[in-house]
């Protein structure tokens, strides 16, 4: 893929880690079309990139992961307007959802609304224990408009998902942890090395492994039960055609590491 000019993320490569760090500190990393322009390109960037083998997404500064969407813009839209913003906030988290590879959030900070949006649209979240998390559109007099309402019930229940975006509030890093808003919290200064470690102990793994797993949850989550188990069994069958099973596999038995995993 050709490279382009970043205007509104900063990114790097770290041992088979993709780092993507929202930059808009001036709006709290508020979504504008620059960071989703930016967003769509580094995904495709890097689902092709056979040197990233996880991506972790985290805000710049500390003070927010992402703050939602930039309200100045918003409340000049009309319902079309705002339909349309919706529909382009749902690509782009489907997107997002549907990267191949594991995506990891470091939330730092605000994390509200159309961010949090974004957050659930990652596989795992990690916080530091000054993220404030929550869904908060109500207090704007809308909903979520780019997948809260659908995938928070689906993560945390209908009950609690309800409760939380029908009060508008949000919630600190330990009782986000509590809510079951996020997987893991550390403090601050802690939270962006726990993130790359934990990406970079996934990304040693063999890599069809992981999106096989990424594959089958999220797929299997849109499906009754049986069908659900005949899909996981497919992608259970396909795996020991890999060359990374049988090296596993092989370096299990003969007690020495495996690797390096090469997915295929």
């Amino acid at each position: 893929m050709a490279e382009r000019a970043l205007k509104a993320t900063l990114t790097e490569k770290r041992d088979g880690v993709g780092i993507i760090t929202l930059n808009r500190p001036e709006k709290l990393n508020a979504i504008n079309q620059d960071i989703m322009d930016d967003l769509y390109y580094l995904f495709d960037a890097y689902e092709e990139d056979p040197e990233v083998r996880v991506i972790v997404l985290t805000g710049g500064d500390g003070k927010a992961f992402c703050a939602g969407g930039d309200i100045e813009g918003e409340i000049q839209m009309d319902v079309v307007g705002s339909y349309h913003g919706g529909i382009e906030g749902n690509r782009l988290n489907t997107r997002i959802e549907k990267c191949r590879i594991p995506v990891i959030a470091a939330i730092n900070g605000f994390c509200l609304g159309g961010g949090f949006e974004m957050a659930l649209a990652c596989d795992i979240r990690l916080a530091s224990e000054r993220a404030r998390i929550g869904l908060t559109e109500v207090n704007m007099g809308v909903i979520p408009g780019s997948g809260g309402t659908q995938r928070l019930p689906r993560l945390i229940g209908p009950s609690r998902a309800k409760l939380l975006m029908m009060t508008g509030n949000h919630y600190k890093g330990e009782a986000a942890l509590a809510m079951g808003l996020v997987d893991m919290v550390f403090p601050a200064e802690e939270l962006l090395e726990a993130a790359v470690n934990m990406a970079k102990e996934m990304a040693a793994k063999p890599p069809l492994a992981l999106e096989y797993v990424k594959w089958a949850v999220n797929e299997g989550m849109q499906m009754d039960l049986d069908r659900a188990l005949l899909f996981e069994s497919a992608l259970f069958a396909h795996l020991y055609s890999t060359e990374d099973q049988k090296e596993a596999m092989s370096a299990f038995l003969e007690k020495r590491p495996a690797g390096p995993f090469q997915g295929k």
